[in-house]
């Protein structure tokens, strides 16, 4: 697979030129005249929806935590540990798949992507180190290393992100490319319905709050990934089936971790929800790229949880307008920060 190299004296910037990938730039940032004008749109909403954990009050999800029962506590620690594995993976893997992009503009989504990856991490550091006891801390880090559900769950999506480091061709480029976009698009949102479930019954608002910012930045990775697979499919090697058994494969195994860790011991959750939900969640992301829904029951058009999006939409703290479940963006402001529930 072309890796793109640090400085081309002898590229070509032009725009009949200019691809996302297999392209020769200079690799200088010359954004004055470019090809995927989408791409500078999406750059500045990402910059725009800069935010700062520590300026979100959590304070009271310290008293919530220890009112949690059992089911909620263990389930609240559980997805903590899978959300940092996700975003720490990404903050590894991204710029794999970024050394191979050679439009400038796009290269600059990405750049802002890994920089809010990181950030999601220091979120789930400060919820960690505020509200979990001392005494728990390393176990929720290290969660994933005692529950053996969380670690197959956590091999499987690293083995697919790894087949292209150890053998970088053009067909598992778009295999780690396919992977990356089931995770921005997917594996996600679960643990951000529960969430957005606690807080729609006063607990862990807060949490919610980070949750909810963390989940603007993750639709800006959607639509990223959305436009890079429609690309992609045109470019790379692959197969439509290839893409239905990845997708299918990845249900079966975010329904497996969520009835796990949430199962149907959580107020306003079950199986049969978490099921409905991915794969709904699954259905969207591939009409979102051009093909057509891999589960066709007529169940599997609605979301379960539409009476928790507007946790998602940041709309009355940021007036900002964001449709959770279609992964589209319509505007970002930057905010100070989020204020109050009063809509709960």
């Amino acid at each position: 697979m072309y890796i793109n190299p640090i400085f081309n004296p002898n590229g070509d910037d032009s725009l009949e030129n200019r691809s996302i990938w297999y392209g020769s730039p200079t690799n200088l940032m010359q954004l004055n005249d470019v090809r995927y004008s989408w791409a500078v749109s999406l750059y500045q909403q990402m910059r725009e929806n800069f935010w700062i954990p520590q300026r979100l009050d959590i304070t009271q999800d310290v008293t919530d935590y220890a009112n949690l029962t059992p089911a909620e506590r263990r389930a609240y620690e559980g997805i903590l540990s899978y959300l940092t594995f996700l975003d720490s993976l990404q903050t590894c893997n991204i710029p794999h798949i970024k050394n191979s992009i050679t439009a400038p503009e796009i290269s600059l989504c990405m750049a802002e992507q890994i920089s809010q990856e990181g950030m999601h991490n220091q979120s789930y550091q400060y919820i960690i180190e505020t509200i979990i006891p001392s005494d728990r801390r390393s176990y929720v880090y290290e969660f994933w290393r005692t529950d053996s559900i969380l670690k197959e769950r956590c091999e499987f999506i690293a083995k697919l992100y790894q087949k292209y480091l150890d053998k970088p061709t053009s067909q598992n480029y778009f295999i780690s490319l396919l992977a990356d976009y089931m995770l921005e698009g997917i594996y996600f949102y679960n643990g951000f319905i529960y969430f957005y479930n606690l807080a729609s019954r006063m607990l862990m608002p807060g949490s919610a709050d980070i949750f909810k910012m963390i989940n603007r930045d993750e639709l800006s990775h959607v639509r990223l990934y959305q436009k890079l697979m429609s690309e992609a499919m045109m470019i790379f090697p692959h197969s439509t089936e290839q893409i239905y058994e990845m997708f299918a494969t990845t249900v079966e195994y975010e329904c497996k971790w969520t009835n796990h860790i949430i199962g149907n011991d959580i107020l306003g959750i079950t199986e049969y929800s978490t099921e409905k939900y991915t794969k709904y969640l699954a259905n969207m992301r591939l009409k979102a790229i051009g093909l057509e829904p891999l589960y066709t029951d007529e169940k599997y058009n609605k979301s379960p949880y539409t009476h928790l999006e507007r946790f998602g939409d940041t709309k009355k703290e940021g007036s900002t307008k964001a449709n959770f479940f279609e992964a589209t963006v319509t505007s970002y402001v930057m905010s100070s920060g989020v204020s109050g529930w009063d809509e709960i």
